[in-house]
């Protein structure tokens, strides 16, 4: 079989959502800027040299339904020859994009393709607009649509992580996220033109400015004003608002291609895509989804934790993270994740706590943010990971290209 190999891998900010600058810019701009992002990038290579664009999205309807890949693609100016479908896996729906494109480029069915992912939750309501649970599955069984804050109260219940636990890490996801944006690390973020909507002369007009950081970053954030929060989901449980995951606004793309195409465009990769892998897992504590899905990439590879210089591991809560980070034996070692320390190799630069967590965009998001930190810091094996609602976690392994 062939490699795959990254070529180039970009993300919009992620905003927050209904508050954040990208709230009233609809996804298709937000795809639009990603995909004209990841090519602007890529010198020598013209749009039509890429067959296929997937896109992965959570909630694909309304704004971002009618195969949002197919139509973006248009809208960004690749030709009528440049396909496009939209994927979905929940939370890890772009990591899917990612890796589908990379199989295909494996087995020889295509030479260049992009994997991206899309997410407005401000304009498409997480659960979508219209759900409709099967009525007899749902008496019957229903953790598959369970509420995921529910599901981290399980973890967190299940598992003993505790509430000062959680906060503790939520703390340090933000200051670490903090560090970040102060140092200039996050380079990977394409300017984004963000859309807003003010009332003048007693109409509503639109206004354009570019957007080019995260919004939901909190450098005020202290253990003790988390302490203080009500908790969401269990009038006596732990998971509150400040220790969870936001809700954000994003985009996200990676271009991807073979040993033959790389020659052809004079490209030079950053990573070649190892391997990928999804684990199941019970519905009700889907948190726990990475710890079943790292162990089982890691054993394709034939490679251990310990080989792994950094991972990217998407907190939706602190109680699954914690958990997750347990079961890697990276927990207990307070220097591997901790803001405080130089030698940490868990969600260097702040997760999803501080970042926010764009469903369906968020595995290319973190692609985007795990491949560039891995060149900086001339990292040979990085993984990203998620856990996945409805009960699966997913993780895909990077090396570097020397």
């Amino acid at each position: 079989m062939k490699d795959a190999y990254i070529v180039t891998s970009v993300r919009t900010p992620g905003c927050r959502r209904k508050k954040g600058a990208l709230a009233q810019t609809r996804p298709e701009d937000l795809l639009k800027t990603a995909l004209n992002g990841v090519m602007e990038r890529t010198p020598g290579l013209e749009k039509g040299a890429v067959e296929d664009i997937m896109t992965g999205c959570a909630f694909p309807e309304a704004e971002q339904g009618l195969n949002i890949a197919r139509v973006v693609a248009q809208m960004a100016g690749f030709p009528d020859t440049t396909c496009g479908v939209t994927v979905n896996r929940f939370c890890s729906s772009s990591l899917e994009a990612i890796a589908l494109q990379t199989m295909r480029i494996k087995c020889g069915w295509c030479d260049v393709a992009i994997g991206s992912g899309v997410e407005s939750m401000s304009i498409v309501p997480m659960g979508g607009n219209m759900p409709r649970p099967h009525p007899e599955w749902t008496a019957k069984c229903p953790d598959v649509y369970i509420s995921m804050g529910v599901t981290a109260e399980n973890v967190a219940n299940r598992y003993k992580i505790t509430r000062e636990m959680q906060d503790e890490f939520a703390y340090h996801s933000q200051m670490k996220a903090v560090a970040a944006q102060k140092a200039g690390k996050y380079k990977e973020i394409v300017p984004t033109p963000a859309d807003r909507y003010v009332e003048k002369d007693g109409s509503w007009v639109k206004e354009t400015f570019i957007q080019d950081f995260d919004d939901g970053v909190r450098e005020t954030t202290t253990v003790e004003g988390l302490a203080k929060l009500r908790t969401v989901f269990a009038a006596t449980g732990s998971v509150t608002a400040g220790n969870s995951s936001q809700t954000t606004d994003g985009a996200a793309a990676t271009l991807l291609m073979g040993e033959d195409a790389l020659k052809k465009y004079n490209q030079k990769p950053v990573a070649r895509v190892v391997a990928y892998a999804v684990a199941g897992v019970k519905s009700d504590e889907m948190g726990v989804g990475p710890a079943y899905a790292i162990p089982k990439v890691l054993k394709m590879a034939g490679l251990k934790v310990e080989d792994i210089g950094l991972f990217e591991v998407n907190e939706a809560f602190a109680s699954q993270a914690i958990y997750c980070m347990q079961q890697l034996g990276i927990y207990e070692n307070k220097a591997l994740w901790s803001s405080e320390s130089d030698s940490r190799i868990f969600n260097v630069n702040g997760g999803a706590i501080a970042l926010g967590h764009p469903l369906g965009c968020t595995g290319a998001k973190l692609c985007a943010q795990l491949v560039n930190e891995m060149r900086e810091r001339g990292v040979k094996y990085g993984v990203e990971s998620m856990c996945i609602g409805g009960g699966m976690g997913a993780a895909a392994l990077f090396e570097l290209v020397e």
